[in-house]
């Protein structure tokens, strides 16, 4: 069963309702909720999790595959890592944000009174009499950039005017206006392409973030699969020690009936007792190595935050023992597949993708800028019409012709009042010093990547060749540990028949126990460094995470 860890992997980490991002636009009800709740910045961690389905018998038995789930599971290095994708994914919502509508509002009321200095600011405009107004406009506009380079704005306005002047033809006075304005860009900024380099370049990144994030998966699977097989070494250098010792005891009590029976001098007890010290030191020795590579790999995967379970004790149940047979690795193959599959390479590819989009943004910016814009605006007045104004004249009793909104309304949407409008703006930078470093600079970050893509693909090659040579050579190691290993042992079972028939001497036991000790010590060794190279050669092709069924979406 392949194993599988997710994209969003935010495992440990659930932050607040309140700190996520809004995603919801006016008028939906959430709207005002998620502007006006307060933001709630507290952080829970998930507690470790799957770690008592490996319980068995008191003890926690893990197995290759089962360790390494743990760590994806549960490892913080690892949760860290998948947030590093986040701020990349974010930032492609908020370059959408270039295209966002806004809608604006305002109103206000304003009451005055003054004196009044001439006739026609009061009816009876007498020394110490007052002038007397109130105004009370409204405007809501709505406006929106597209993609395409057009921008579009239309407005509404409207106003109030109350005086307390007979001479005005109306009172109150209602207005009500409209407009409508669309402005296209045509030379800078005027195509969709070039308004989305921000939008691109925030999706190439969050590429890049992907690649790299693979980068780290590689390296952290790496490091806790060492940590494994550090285990495994240490618990087979333990065996070997148990092993040792005792053969150690056992010659050691073979001496003393030797003794006993008075076929040898006392004197020949200090040797095999000191074997048997020397054999109790290195088995020490190998249990404080075991529990400390046990403490590494409880931290992979976080069981140490676990009260009730950091203490068991860890049985690692792969076996080291490998064949290696199947592993004739042809260079220039394993190059090619780590030419295409490694994330190092695709992310530094990626970056010459983010430099093109940089050096037509430069480049844009470099040319003029030329807008034309249209616009239309109609206009209403409506209220209380009055023509007291012309009994100054010696006319005719004054007419009241009763109005309000209605009236500024129809006039404003039947077009009654009507002006039209278009215009050309030219910008024309006489010289950009500015703009044309940041094309310089677009241009120099192009061959910096360029280069450093060129060095990632050599590194790449020469690891991977290392790898390789690292392979054979812990295959080869591993042959002629087991050789060694078997004449050792011969050796060793020669020489104690020897002594037992008297043919030889006690010393000659000891240094051959020694040599066998060592043997299989190397054999334990060779077998851990061949799995280690392994696991680098998949970590130098890319395909560490694939080999051990991990599945990063």
């Amino acid at each position: 069963m392949r194993l599988r860890t997710f994209g969003i992997f935010l495992t440990g980490i659930i932050l607040s309702a309140g700190a996520s991002a809004q995603t919801t636009s006016f008028p939906k009800p959430n709207y005002f909720r998620q502007v006006f709740e307060r933001t709630r910045t507290n952080v829970e961690l998930r507690d470790p999790v799957k770690l008592k389905d490996f319980v068995v018998d008191g003890k926690l038995e893990l197995s290759l595959k089962n360790f390494l789930e743990l760590v994806m599971e549960n490892n913080t290095d690892v949760q860290v890592t998948f947030l590093s994708v986040e701020t990349p994914r974010n930032n492609i919502t908020a370059a959408y944000g270039a295209w966002d509508p806004n809608a604006t509002a305002n109103f206000s009321s304003t009451r005055s009174t003054s004196a009044a200095t001439n006739p026609t600011q009061s009816e009876n405009a007498t020394l110490g009499s007052t002038s007397k107004s109130l105004v009370q406009p409204l405007s809501l506009t709505y406006s929106q950039a597209l993609d395409t380079g057009t921008s579009y704005q239309v407005s509404f306005g409207g106003a109030k005017y109350s005086y307390n002047n007979s001479f005005s033809s109306y009172d109150p006075s209602i207005t009500s206006s409209m407009s409508f304005a669309v402005t296209q860009s045509l030379i800078r900024n005027r195509s969709r392409y070039v308004n989305r380099i921000p939008l691109m370049t925030a999706q190439s990144t969050y590429k890049r973030a992907e690649f790299n994030l693979r980068v780290s998966l590689l390296n952290w699977v790496n490091n806790a699969e060492n940590t494994y097989w550090r285990v495994v070494s240490a618990r087979e250098n333990v065996r070997v020690q148990e092993k040792a010792r005792e053969t150690s005891k056992a010659n050691l009590d073979f001496v003393q009936k030797q003794l006993d029976l008075g076929a040898v001098s006392p004197l020949s007890i200090f040797n095999p007792q000191g074997q048997l010290a020397g054999a109790d030191l290195n088995l020490s020795q190998a249990k404080f190595a075991l529990e400390q590579a046990e403490d590494a790999l409880r931290h992979q995967i976080a069981v140490d935050l676990d009260p009730d379970l950091r203490r068991l004790p860890i049985e690692v149940t792969e076996p080291v023992d490998i064949s290696p047979i199947g592993l004739d690795l042809d260079p220039e193959s394993e190059v090619k597949k780590a030419l295409s599959n490694n994330p190092t390479v695709k992310a530094a590819a990626q970056a010459l993708d983010i430099d093109d989009l940089g050096i037509q943004s430069a480049h844009n910016s470099l040319l003029p800028a030329l807008s034309f814009t249209a616009s239309y605006a109609g206009a209403g007045q409506g209220g209380i019409y009055s023509s007291s104004g012309s009994t100054l004249l010696g006319g005719g009793p004054p007419i009241i012709i009763p109005g309000g909104l209605n009236d500024a309304l129809s006039q404003m949407f039947g077009l009654n009042n009507p002006t039209y409008m278009g215009s050309l703006s030219l910008t024309l930078p006489i010289r950009s010093r500015s703009a044309s470093m940041n094309l310089a600079n677009a241009l120099v970050a192009k061959k910096n990547d360029a280069l450093n893509l060129r060095n990632t693909v050599q590194n790449t090659r020469l690891n991977v060749i290392t790898a390789i040579s690292t392979v054979n050579g812990a295959i080869d190691s591993l042959r002629l540990a087991k050789i060694q290993e078997d004449l050792q042992h011969k050796n060793y079972d020669a020489e104690v028949e020897m002594y037992t028939l008297g043919a030889d001497i006690n010393q000659n036991v000891v240094i051959a126990l020694q040599a066998w000790v060592v043997a299989q010590s190397s054999v334990v060794t060779a077998q851990v460094n061949l799995r280690t190279s392994i696991l680098n050669l998949y970590t130098q092709t890319g395909e560490l995470l694939d080999e051990r069924g991990i599945v990063v979406k």
